[in-house]
This record gives structure tokens, C-alpha cells and sequence, in this order.
């Protein structure tokens, strides 16, 4: 089946976005440095950009990401989730939500699902043999790989401290979750880290 993908950009100490993120302030507070690689990169960060689009088969996301990308100013046919020239990308989304809303901006590519492991599994067979990408934001992303549903992660470790904001790892403890580096690609934006999730730990 479509391996889990936990795909994300973090800071160097850990946080996702700056302090305040929410509709209208996506990345938080002074957290768009989070995200250079992705507007302002290199040719190697593009390529990264792009492999993951091409390999995407669906989308695992939170609810606060999804109300981030559905206000006014979030994602267009030009910016999102698969908006490429070629206009090849536009997997299905499953958003992980205690109570789906009563209209959205963006129309049909998102299904709204109560349980985690549920919408995990739903994506899975949505994706075919591509991947299934969890993107955010980074609590969804930490309960999948705490709950051992990842076959993968994947860091784009932005060179900057952000200080506060939305973190990856929670402050207390955590099951242990062994990694087996399998690709490093260093650019001056990010540090791309690859991991495969070992299971027989």
C-alpha cells in the first residue's frame, strides 16, 4: 500500500510556524523565513519541491491548516498543494477534524474525517501506489508518527530560530520513534532529511 509520508519544515528548534499562526498569519509571526527554501530557493530546492509533488497520491492534513488555506488569502489555483505549470498535481485531501464545516472556499478535493487512523487509511487507498503526504500542520504530524502510522519522515530544517510559535514535538514526553537516515540534500535554505521509520524498534 501507499507508504505515510510525514512531510514537513521546521525550525532549528523545533517550531513549525511563529508564535500567532492562524487565518490571515499562516506561518505566524516572522515565520515566513520558515519557507524560503520553497519561494526563494535553489535549483536543488526545487527539485526536492517537485519530487514530492510528483510522488504525492493524496494529502493528510489538520483542521487549523485547512482553515488557514480556505480563508481569503489562502491557497489558489496558482498556490497550493499541487499548483504546478504542468497542472498535473491535484491529489484528494483528508482533513482531520472533530466537525467538518458547513461550506468551504475550495470546493470538493477535501474529505473531512473524525479519526486519525482513519483518515489515514482512507487516504492510503485514494493514493494508489504514490505517497500519502502528511503536511500539517504539526500536531497531525507528530500524532502520526507517535502513533506509529508513518513509514517516513521528512525535515526541511530551515536555518533560523524562531524562538516560539507552533511546535513539532510537544514539550512533555512521547513514545521513542527510531530513524534510519536515507537521503540528506543541503542547501543554504534547509537542511532536506529524509528518515524511514523503523518499525522493529
Amino acid at each position: 500500500m501507499s507508504p505515510v509520508v510525514v512531510d514537513i519544515t521546521v525550525s532549528l528548534d523545533g517550531y513549525v510556524t511563529g508564535p500567532n499562526a492562524g487565518p490571515g498569519n499562516g506561518l505566524g509571526d516572522n515565520g515566513e523565513a520558515l519557507h524560503n527554501w520553497v519561494f526563494d530557493g535553489t535549483d536543488e530546492d526545487r527539485a526536492v519541491l517537485d519530487r514530492s509533488f510528483t510522488e504525492t497520491g493524496s494529502v493528510v492534513q489538520g483542521r487549523n491548516l485547512f482553515d488557514v488555506i480556505d480563508a481569503p488569502d489562502g491557497w489558489t489555483d496558482e498556490l497550493g498543494y499541487g499548483a504546478q505549470p504542468n497542472g498535473e498535481q491535484n491529489p484528494p485531501i483528508f482533513v482531520v477534524t472533530h466537525e467538518a464545516p458547513a461550506k468551504t472556499r475550495l470546493g470538493d478535493r477535501f474529505t473531512f474525517v473524525t479519526d486519525l487512523a482513519d483518515a489515514i487509511r482512507q487516504a492510503r487507498e485514494a493514493a494508489g501506489d504514490k505517497d500519502t503526504v502528511v503536511m500539517g500542520g504539526g500536531e497531525v504530524c507528530y500524532a502520526v508518527l507517535a502513533a506509529g502510522l508513518a513509514d517516513v519522515l521528512r525535515l526541511h530544517v530551515a536555518p533560523v530560530v524562531l524562538g516560539g510559535g507552533t511546535r513539532l514535538y510537544p514539550a512533555g514526553d512521547g513514545p521513542r520513534v527510531d530513524l534510519e537516515l536515507t537521503s540528506a540534500i543541503s542547501t543554504p535554505n534547509a537542511q532536506h532529511l529524509t528518515y524511514a521509520v523503523r518499525k522493529d524498534s
